[in-house]
Formats: structure tokens, C-alpha cells, sequence
């Protein structure tokens, strides 16, 4: 086969292996035995609720089940559609073969995307948290940067943006900020841009033109809603309030109506100034704080350490997920997946599909890779 051909042919492998790890397949085959004798049980129907809720189990289980199967077999047939096509020297047959390959790879593609976002909170809205780190102006603008870059993200996948924390840089750009977006799996397609990203340029505030080195942190946590129980102590927090603060417009205020809320035991610090009233301030800071506590207990489960270095940490080289090169050469560069693009502006106007899913596969693969190495 031509190298085209053995390259797709490996993805969709790489594809099916990521699917069978997801869905735990020798458990996924033994549970949907179960369902199916559970189903075939006179009595099965006495008890509707729980009926229902197994019967809709077995058919996400049979439908994961099939896909697999279909990919699998499907793979197998073109392999041997295209070495016989070549061998006989059929361009039609090849061209057909070639066709049917490349629907099993955007099927393969699909299929790995939709196992990378079926975490406990993905379906979720999200916050997005960016703060400067040292350098004054130069992270200041860099911050801002990268809140234009997730808002014009969110924009492109038509979900909703809304700033709620603003915090102006002293010359340009942000110290801080803080945005909602709202839609469908935001906050599993955005979950893995919690990290430093480090940027290099020709900095626009030196008069000698020199080379900076900027950094900036992103923290994402999703909104949780009611049915999500996260139970707080109000003598851990601290409250405190001060008047918004900003460029001018939504971000100027001249009342104490901004809040901010810190968790003493975790050292968690929230804040929200885009109400005009410090109750509702008040509320979504509280919201905010909640989402915050539940990602922390998630990150736990997941045995990661991510939510204590949020605010403990510096910003800086050690913590790095992602650098955007702007000079002497055009590179982004992913340093936990190795992904590149040399279209760094495509970047910053938000084309970030290929590293999230590109990060969210890693993720996945770890969790597998995990879960296999405590099951042996």
C-alpha cells in the first residue's frame, strides 16, 4: 500500500485501540451480557424505573460495541479491497477503496473525539480564569491576548461569552480576567488549557525593539449546577468587597460592589465585579467559588495537583502547557503533546481545535494507560 494509505490506516488503529481502552472493552462485553440476560427475565419489567435505566444501558453499550466492531471490520475489508485493487492494477476498485478509507477515518476521528468528552463535568459551561504573570506591561498584553484568543474561540463554536471579572493592565492589556462560556461540552473541549503559556516577540513597548519573554496563566473550572451538591463553611471564607476598576465603560463602577471571596483552607480566591450590585456580585462569586471547590475534588480523583498550583505556583518556566513563538521564527508548540502549527496568528484568533484535541487524547490515553497498569 502507498504510504497515504498505510498512514490512515494506522490512525484508524491508533482510533480503535483509544476506543476499546475507553470503553474498557472485556468489561463492556461482560456487562452487556448481563443486560442481555437481566432483559430476558420474566420479571425484568416489574420494576420500570430500573428497567428502563438498564435497557437504555444496553443500548449505549450495544451501540459502542457495534461502532467498534463496524470500524474493525470495515478496516480489515479495505485493506483487502486495496491490495487486491493494486495487485490488478484496478483503478477503479482502488479509487473506490481509497474513498471507503477515508470515511472510516473521519468515522475513526469522530468516534475518539466523542470518548475524549465524557468526563463527570464536561457537558458543562466553564469558566475561564487569565492572570499575567511578572513583566508588567508586556504579560499585562499578553493576557489580554489570550482572552481575545478564547473569546473568539468560543465565538466560532457558537457558544456564549460573558466577562465577569476585569481587571485592567496599568498601561494596556489585564492583570486578570475572568469570562463564563456557555454551550454544549464547554468545559470538556477547554479543561486542558489550564496551564502557563509562554510567549516570545518583538515586544510593541520597547523603543530598542528587543526579544521578551512573557507568561500568563489560564485556569478553567466548570460551572456546576444544583444537582451537584458541594457543601461550604461559611466561616472559611473570607469576604471582601472594593470598587470595580477598569478601562472604562462595564469594568468602571463607583460603588463597593465588587466581591471577593477566599476559601482559608484551600487558599482559593474568587471574584466578580460585572454587577452594578454587590448582591449579585454576591451570588455568582459564591457560584464561582463552588464550581472552584468541585474542580479541585475532581483534579483530586484524577491525582492531579493542579488545583493547588493555581495559586501557589509562579508564573513562569516551570509550569508551562504551551509556547507562542512570534520571533525570530512563527511556531506554537504544545509541550505536552508535541502538536505544532507555524500559523501563530491563525492561533490567537482562536483555531485551538487541534491542540485541545490533541491534549484531551493525551489525557485519555493517561487515564487508560492508568487504570490498565491498577487492574494487572
Amino acid at each position: 500500500m502507498r504510504a497515504e494509505h498505510l498512514q490512515l490506516v494506522d490512525e484508524i488503529r491508533q482510533s480503535i485501540s483509544l476506543l476499546r481502552r475507553h470503553f474498557d472493552w472485556d468489561n463492556a462485553l461482560a456487562r452487556l451480557d448481563d443486560l442481555n440476560h437481566y432483559a430476558e427475565d420474566p420479571n425484568f419489567w416489574n420494576d420500570a424505573e430500573k428497567a428502563q435505566t438498564q435497557m437504555r444501558e444496553r443500548q449505549q453499550l450495544e451501540d459502542s460495541v457495534e461502532a467498534v466492531r463496524r470500524l474493525e471490520t470495515g478496516l480489515s475489508d479495505t485493506i483487502e479491497l486495496i491490495e487486491l485493487a493494486e495487485e490488478e492494477d484496478d483503478a477503479g476498485v482502488l479509487a473506490d477503496a481509497e474513498e471507503t478509507l477515508r470515511e472510516l477515518h473521519a468515522d475513526a476521528m469522530k468516534r475518539q473525539v466523542g470518548t475524549l468528552l465524557s468526563g463527570e463535568a464536561d457537558a458543562n459551561d466553564t469558566y475561564v480564569e487569565i492572570h499575567a504573570g511578572a513583566g508588567g506591561t508586556e504579560s499585562q498584553d499578553w493576557a489580554e491576548m489570550l482572552l481575545r484568543m478564547y473569546s473568539r474561540w468560543a465565538n466560532a463554536h457558537g457558544y456564549k461569552v460573558e466577562e465577569i471579572g476585569y481587571n485592567a493592565g496599568d498601561e494596556a492589556g489585564i492583570r486578570s480576567a475572568t469570562l463564563v462560556i456557555k454551550g454544549p461540552n464547554a468545559y470538556g473541549w477547554l479543561k486542558t488549557e489550564s496551564g502557563v503559556h509562554r510567549l516570545v516577540r518583538i515586544s510593541p513597548y520597547d523603543s530598542s525593539a528587543r526579544r521578551h519573554t512573557s507568561f500568563a496563566s489560564v485556569w478553567i473550572f466548570p460551572v456546576v449546577d444544583d444537582s451537584i451538591q458541594i457543601d461550604i463553611n461559611e466561616s472559611d471564607v473570607r469576604v471582601d468587597t472594593y470598587r470595580s476598576s477598569g478601562a472604562g465603560g462595564q469594568h468602571v463602577n463607583t460603588t463597593d460592589s465588587a466581591v471577593r471571596l477566599t476559601h482559608v483552607p484551600t487558599g482559593i480566591v474568587v471574584a466578580c465585579q460585572n454587577e452594578r450590585s454587590q448582591h449579585k456580585n454576591r451570588a455568582t462569586a459564591w457560584a464561582m467559588l463552588r464550581s472552584r471547590l468541585y474542580e479541585a475534588e475532581l483534579q483530586k480523583r484524577e491525582e492531579k495537583a493542579m488545583a493547588d498550583a493555581a495559586s501557589k505556583t509562579e508564573i513562569g518556566w516551570g509550569h508551562q502547557i504551551r509556547s507562542y513563538v512570534l520571533q525570530p521564527y512563527q511556531l506554537v508548540k504544545d509541550l505536552r503533546t508535541g502538536v505544532e502549527s507555524t500559523n501563530p496568528q491563525a492561533v490567537l484568533d482562536g483555531d485551538l481545535d487541534t491542540f485541545m484535541e490533541a491534549s484531551l487524547a493525551h489525557r485519555v490515553n493517561a487515564e487508560a494507560e492508568e487504570k490498565a497498569a491498577a487492574n494487572a
